[in-house]
């Protein structure tokens, strides 16, 4: 679960410092850069699985690819980066395997992971560039500084059940010295009583922490394994209609590949034993039954969701029956009934742990049923008021919008709007994204300080469609709102807000 992110200097992150809950929903305009926070989630999970240089190739650029791992960097009119910076806070999973099978338990789960990432010219490598390690670290964050990092609220079991362990040894990963003599030093099991391995950063294809396993450093491979997890979904159609062969993977693909192979997989696990007093059938039809009252919410019409097997062809498609029992396959349904069916299989699959990013959920859906999407995208994120377990793992969720109907409808203290701040830096002036929260949420008590989002920001989101005549009217009203404080608990949606009644013209009795 990733609590903090801090970028600087990725494409136009720069001293972007971002604290994140369970269920997080970043709104802003086209181009301001949301998909690029998106971008440096990925990358870091990129980054922790494969070499550096492959690493930045699987990140788009403005054009929709990159060609020049340049093209990451923060630029300036013809002036790039030099360097790029990520630091992020995470809780890990206190268990796991390795490559090989090895299992692995953290010493300790609240962890600090910084990267700098620094820009080297190559001729040989086909005028790419390259990438190489300025700094690589991993540390732990104590357990008696988990309450004041965690500023979301969430109830001390599940703080207690997500933060285990102890560790007096400060780092897992630390670099020491500078220039072609820098080394990065990974503990060996986490402690100071072996000596470390030492490599020059210099020669280092990958990070240290991608290449981590369970003999060396256990609680180095968790956190490699947790960023991992952190998984941008782009749900595409065509992946989500395609039948399953019945040797195909169990788990629901990035794209939405294997939707029918991942429900049969999870109708079928209790692999026919007796669970609850239910034999493996009625199991089975418990699942089954669940998805199907799930996508009631979005479809009026939806009496049944099944799988068919077709032994003759060894495939399996995912089966909508309505009331009047006629059955539809997936290639029959619409994208957006395909994209809640995916999420509604990832919030029942245990299996499924980690950051979930997406983009613009609202895509495909009849604004009358956006809340039942966001009440199914929350139910995905880990539960913070009870501990975490089989049946509330620790998943999360980030989405972005642009949606006026998804930002009303979010619980208040969820949302972040992004927008363009101009900046000057080095007697250069350029626009960076900046993430503000609505006021008296708790992010607004972070040590850091965040700048709350004027009023006069949320107009577009509260009123799409404002008169220009009118426009001056509602900048007059939010400089009174401003210097009020008539807020009601962070529970509420953006639009119960009463700071922000008098922005809307209409009566909100969206439900």
């Amino acid at each position: 679960m990733l609590t903090r992110l801090k970028v600087s200097g990725f494409k136009n992150l720069v001293d972007v410092d971002v604290r994140f809950g369970p269920f997080t929903c970043v709104a802003g305009a086209n181009g301001v850069g949301k998909s690029n926070l998106f971008d440096a989630i990925n990358f870091l999970s990129a980054l922790a699985d494969r070499p550096l240089i492959d690493a930045a190739l699987a990140i788009r650029d403005e054009g929709g690819r990159t060609t020049d791992v340049r093209s990451l960097f923060h630029r300036v009119g013809d002036t790039y980066a030099d360097q790029m910076s990520f630091d992020a806070e995470m809780i890990v999973p206190y268990e796991g395997v390795d490559d090989l099978g090895q299992q692995a338990k953290a010493s300790i789960t609240f962890l600090r992971y910084a990267l700098i990432l620094g820009y080297r010219a190559d001729e040989n490598s086909r005028s790419l560039g390259s990438l190489e390690i300025v700094k690589e670290e991993l540390s732990h964050i104590n357990l008696g500084e988990a309450k004041e990092n965690l500023l979301f609220p969430h109830n001390p079991a599940w703080r207690k059940s997500a933060v285990r362990g102890q560790r007096r040894v400060p780092f897992f990963i630390s670099t020491e010295g500078k220039g072609i003599k820098r080394i990065i030093k990974l503990f060996q099991n986490g402690g100071s009583g072996s000596k470390p391995l030492s490599r020059l950063a210099i020669n280092l294809p990958r990070t240290v922490l991608s290449a981590s396993n369970a003999a060396e450093s256990p609680t180095t491979l968790l956190a490699r394994r947790e960023m991992q997890s952190w998984r941008l979904l782009q749900l595409e159609p065509s992946s989500l209609r395609r039948p399953d062969e019945f040797t195909a993977p169990t788990r629901l693909g990035t794209d939405g590949s294997h939707l029918a192979a991942t429900l049969h997989h999870l109708a079928r696990l209790n692999n026919g034993h007796r669970i609850n007093g239910n034999s493996a059938a009625e199991a089975a039809a418990q699942i089954y039954g669940q998805v199907a009252n799930r996508l009631a919410e979005l479809i009026d019409d939806v009496h049944a969701i099944w799988i068919d097997r077709d032994e003759r062809r060894e495939l399996l498609t995912l089966q909508v029956t309505n009331r009047d029992g006629t059955s539809h396959p997936a290639r029959a349904l619409s994208d957006g009934t395909l994209r809640f069916l995916a999420l509604t299989v990832l919030e029942l699959d245990p299996h499924a742990k980690g950051l979930l990013c997406l983009e613009e959920p609202e895509n495909g859906i009849h604004p009358e049923r956006i809340p039942a999407m966001l009440r199914l995208l929350q139910d995905i994120a880990t539960d913070v008021q009870e501990e975490v377990s089989s049946d509330n793992p620790l998943r999360q969720v980030i989405v972005n919008t642009h949606s006026p109907t998804v930002v009303g409808q979010i619980p208040d203290d969820s949302l972040l709007v992004a927008e363009l701040k101009e900046t000057v830096q080095d007697e250069r002036h350029f626009k960076r994204v900046s993430f503000s929260c609505l006021p008296d949420t708790w992010r607004q008590s972070a040590p850091e300080g965040i700048n709350p989002v004027s009023k006069g920001k949320l107009i577009a989101y509260l009123n799409p469609i404002i008169p220009t005549e009118t426009k001056s009217e509602f900048n007059e009203v939010d400089e009174k709102l401003t210097q009020t404080k008539l807020l009601l608990p962070s529970a509420h949606r953006v639009i119960d807000r009463p700071d922000l009644q008098m922005l809307i013209p209409f009566p909100q009795n969206i439900e």
